[in-house]
């Protein structure tokens, strides 16, 4: 059975986002579709050419969420 996987399920592959089912289907398909694996490896370089961002809160936002939860576990004890 021949399936057409789009560019955003090929994304989502990438990004480790499929289900369990999607990624054998995908994995199958790459290794039977050149055209599929060529559009697959053309987002697989962008994807890695991609900065590495990780994003940290500030040290008052985490104060203000642990203050907040502390406020609330006390609203609900009483």
């Amino acid at each position: 059975m021949e399936q057409n996987f789009t560019k955003n399920q090929l994304l989502l592959f990438i990004y480790k986002e499929t289900s369990a089912s999607t990624t054998l289907a995908i994995q199958e398909a790459l290794n039977e579709d050149w055209n599929l694996y060529e559009q697959y490896t053309e987002l697989l370089q962008g994807y890695q050419q991609l900065p590495k961002v990780k994003f940290n809160p500030s040290k008052s936002t985490l104060n203000s969420i642990l203050g907040y939860s502390q406020n609330s576990a006390m609203t609900l004890h009483h």
